[in-house]
């Protein structure tokens, strides 16, 4: 019997949250529906793929075993075609899952055919509710945000929606990333090009203009220690940044976007 959730984790040298992160989709699986888990490790040199050979690698998680970082986007496609599930949760090793949080999101997509990818209220250690949602960064924003100060559509700052109702938006965080199986066979695999940052606003592109919805609900919760595979290497990450934002849109466009912020931020 094919499990109804595939669970993907990409993992880079996060051992200690990751077993965290583990835990927690341990209590919840006693309470959610059939589920597999694949985690794909992306060259960790720490003692990431020891603890998963000495603690999970048994009953519903699978090992994917990389010799080195191939970049989040590949990671994910080498998960997704692994994956047998129904539904495709892909879920970053810095999360960890609240009660009931993964059943709300699965019942909530099989209730509506339209959906594309649902995505969950992300928490601060603390508490405190976190950005989960991305305004697509389009020409006319930047210029509105960074020459005339208009914020309500910011595609610099991640936001929360206002209410506690399931509201469509136009581009979730891909650190809680719930996609149906029937979705990626219309839209396809992640690009590959993107080793790191923008691969979720690329995705949820395509998924809308394949005619698919993105949701936000703000019943499933989950604690997100934001950062946590980057924060070693933050110059890293910039370059990373960079090279994503010229493939998302495009050379010319990468710099003319660069040359307005600039310019926007040289005149404040």
């Amino acid at each position: 019997m094919k499990p109804v959730l595939s669970i993907i984790i990409v993992n880079y040298n996060t051992a200690n949250i990751l077993r965290q992160c583990l835990k927690s989709l341990e209590q919840e699986s006693k309470r959610a529906k059939e589920q597999e888990i694949i985690v794909v490790d992306n060259g960790s040199t720490d003692n990431s793929v020891k603890m998963i050979n000495d603690q999970w690698l048994m009953g519903n998680v699978k090992l994917i075993e990389n010799q080195r970082n191939l970049g989040f986007a590949k990671a994910v496609n080498q998960g997704i075609k692994k994956s047998q599930g129904e539904f495709i949760l892909l879920l970053n090793s810095d999360i960890v899952v609240k009660p009931k949080a993964i059943e709300k999101m699965i019942e909530f997509a099989q209730k509506h055919s339209i959906v594309g990818v649902v995505g969950g209220r992300l928490l601060n250690p603390k508490g405190s509710i976190q950005g989960s949602c991305y305004h697509l960064p389009t020409l006319s924003r930047i210029i509105k945000e960074f020459w005339f100060g208009q914020k309500n559509f910011s595609v610099t700052q991640k936001y929360v929606p206002l209410g506690n109702k399931p509201i469509e938006v136009e581009a979730i965080v891909g650190a809680v990333f719930l996609i149906p199986r029937k979705v990626i066979e219309k839209v396809g695999f992640f690009d590959e090009r993107f080793f790191m940052y923008f691969e979720d606003l690329d995705y949820c592109r395509r998924v809308r203009n394949a005619s698919f919805k993105i949701y936000y609900l703000p019943q499933a919760e989950f604690i997100h220690k934001h950062g946590a595979s980057g924060k070693e290497i933050p110059w890293q990450t910039q370059k990373w940044l960079r090279q994503s934002s010229k493939i998302y849109h495009g050379v010319f466009k990468y710099w003319l976007i660069t040359f307005i912020i600039w310019l926007g931020q040289k005149f404040k």
